[in-house]
């Protein structure tokens, strides 16, 4: 099958620039998808040349993550942070093809070169440590039960390097548990030449991105060695996208508790007849609604960083697809129109603050929603403690052409699938059509030493729906094992696909969502009761005990200074006085 890239990512790539910057440049993408959506999509690129990062003359590549990827002998890096779900139906094709985005929490693949197998995975976890350091993420948990060694999903993206592929090792892990948050923005902006200072990296904010309804941070390492003989050059790529929510957005920082509007702030139709300062019908959000930079992310941009070309002259750095006839507005900077008539990029001023504001006057354009070449839904089947089963629904849209991909699955160890029970079949149909699964790649899984690989090579006619299902059993875990939450579940990682056939060089991936598989869990409460039962016991002997074998018993009469005889005459004399007492008593109430 052929096809054609979305217009979302046509709009990336027709509304850009041929920047004349060898080095480095960076860029912001504003997308409207929907009336009340925007997709910012931020993308730094810097480059040094080969020869100056083996001597480690760090320039535009940070230093810091330069070091590891020498250490581990690591050729090609790719890291995501992803959080939220991509709405396919409301928002369209996916930002870069889906290249630039990971399944949710982290996920990380890397070309390592190696002698052998365990040499390569050696490495692999000395990057993983390293990594875990300069991210601050749980990517040391990444240990042989997380790891897997894909075949068919992923290929390099360095091209004409130096080192044959039979010594290099492609490992792939996943982390689906982890929860993406501001420690792991902060080491991302300082790997940035202007530390988010300045330029468009000063709209990262911890606060709106993680507000953001879906988003992703990834970075991208590769070698590229031109075909001409040039000179090699590494190149590394930062990208960060993000769906906001307009209304949600504008909510100031101060008083983020949604209030009713004052009278004055409302937006009203006044098309209406009844139309008043006492009758107000709110107006149609398809109509569009105004913002400013400063309102979405929460400030302004603050300059430029580095957005000149070798000569000195200012490059576009801000995009946004908006009709031209569309008013905006500009504190600094000058105002490009681009020819398709739905573009305009701007340029930074050095020092200024950069703002925008979007009126929500004029014509509106908004993502197409283009149909993706493929639908991918993903979900549980069955019920008990003992077993399951998982279903993938795999949706063709195209009326005219079949669509090849490969489904990669990486499933934890106590999650043991049955091989012979894995069938696909049509969705209008209740036998099974193996001829669909081209071609199968599986590595079953060792306890607590490696997970399970699932690779397919699956096509799907035209305008139809594949219905993929397999069983598997569920492992009992020891106690120590188990999470502090053991009652919420285990997070089971997104499938992977990579669609095979497309008019384009740029590979296109989809993920679907990741599960929660809910396992035996051993009722916790009972070793503590047993624990302190049994503690309780052992002091109460314990004590006993130690007094028998440690106290000296004596008799009353043989401790020196004691007298016994004025003792028991003392003790007497008191009986006598409170038995005098209640004969007295007893006296007076006869005579009464």
């Amino acid at each position: 099958m052929k096809y054609s890239f979305p217009p979302l990512i046509l709009s990336l790539l027709f509304c850009s620039f041929i920047f004349a910057d060898p080095d480095y440049h960076e860029r912001l993408n504003l997308q409207p998808l929907t009336p009340a959506s925007l997709l910012a999509s931020f993308n730094f690129w810097s480059k040094a040349s080969l020869q100056s990062y083996e001597d480690q003359h760090f320039k535009y590549i940070p230093r810091s993550l330069g070091q590891i990827l020498q250490h581990a002998r690591t050729r090609e890096l790719h890291l995501r942070f992803s959080t939220g779900r991509w709405d396919d139906e409301s928002w369209g094709a996916r930002p870069w093809g889906g290249a630039k985005e990971g399944g949710t929490g982290v996920e990380l693949w890397a070309w390592v070169e190696a002698d052998s197998d365990a040499g390569s995975f050696a490495r692999w976890i000395t990057l993983n440590n390293a990594l875990s350091g300069l991210f601050c993420a749980s990517l040391n948990f990444i240990d042989s039960s997380r790891t897997t060694r894909p075949r068919m999903t992923f290929e390099p993206a360095s091209k004409g390097h130096n080192t044959s592929m039979e010594n290099l090792y492609l490992l792939h892990g996943t982390l689906p548990r982890e929860v993406v948050c501001t420690e792991n923005l902060t080491p991302f902006i300082k790997l940035l030449p202007c530390k988010g200072k300045a330029g468009i990296a000063s709209l990262l904010d911890g606060h709106k991105l993680f507000d953001a309804s879906w988003q992703s941070m990834a970075i991208d390492v590769r070698s590229i060695c031109p075909e001409d003989g040039s000179e090699c050059s590494i190149e590394m790529e930062q990208t960060v996208d993000m769906v906001l929510d307009v209304q949600r957005s504008k909510r100031p920082r101060d008083n983020p508790i949604p209030r009713p509007v004052p009278s004055e702030g409302l937006s009203c139709d006044e098309t209406k007849p009844y139309a008043s300062s006492d009758f107000c019908y709110p107006s149609d959000i398809s109509n569009g609604q105004s913002w400013t930079i400063a309102e979405i992310f929460g400030r302004p941009i603050q300059g430029s960083c580095l957005a000149e070309d070798s000569k000195g002259n200012p490059l576009d750095s801000v995009y946004i697809d908006v009709p031209n006839e569309r008013e905006m507005y500009i504190t600094s900077g000058t105002e490009n129109k681009h020819l398709s008539g739905t573009c305009r990029s701007f340029t930074l001023p050095k020092s200024e603050p950069f703002e925008m504001v979007l009126s929500h006057l004029g014509p509106q354009t908004f993502n197409e929603h283009t149909t993706p070449p493929l639908f991918a839904s993903r979900s549980f089947t069955g019920h008990g403690q003992e077993r399951g089963g998982v279903q993938t629904l795999l949706t063709n849209p195209s009326f005219t052409s079949p669509i090849s991909f490969v489904y990669f699955e990486t499933l934890p160890w106590f999650m043991k699938p049955y091989l012979h029970t894995l069938t696909a079949r049509l969705s209008t149909s209740s036998t099974p059509n193996q001829i669909l699964i081209k071609e199968t790649f599986y590595r079953p899984a060792l306890d607590r030493r490696r997970g399970t690989q699932l690779e397919l090579l699956i096509t799907v006619p035209a305008n139809s729906t594949v219905i993929l299902t397999y069983d598997f059993e569920k492992a009992i875990l020891r106690y120590t094992e188990y999470p502090p939450d053991a009652n919420r579940g285990f997070d089971v990682a997104p499938a992977v696909i990579r669609l095979l056939s497309n008019d384009t060089k740029a590979p296109v991936y989809t993920r679907t969502t990741s599960l929660l598989l809910p396992l035996p869990t051993p009722d916790f409460s009972m070793p503590y009761n047993v624990i302190i039962l049994t503690s309780t016991v052992m002091a109460l002997a314990f004590g006993m005990i130690f007094n028998l074998l440690v106290r000296r018993f004596v008799g009353a009469d043989e401790v020196e200074g004691w007298d016994v005889v004025a003792l028991k005459a003392k003790m007497r004399g008191r009986v006598m006085v409170l038995r005098d007492k209640i004969v007295k008593k007893g006296r007076e109430k006869k005579v009464q």
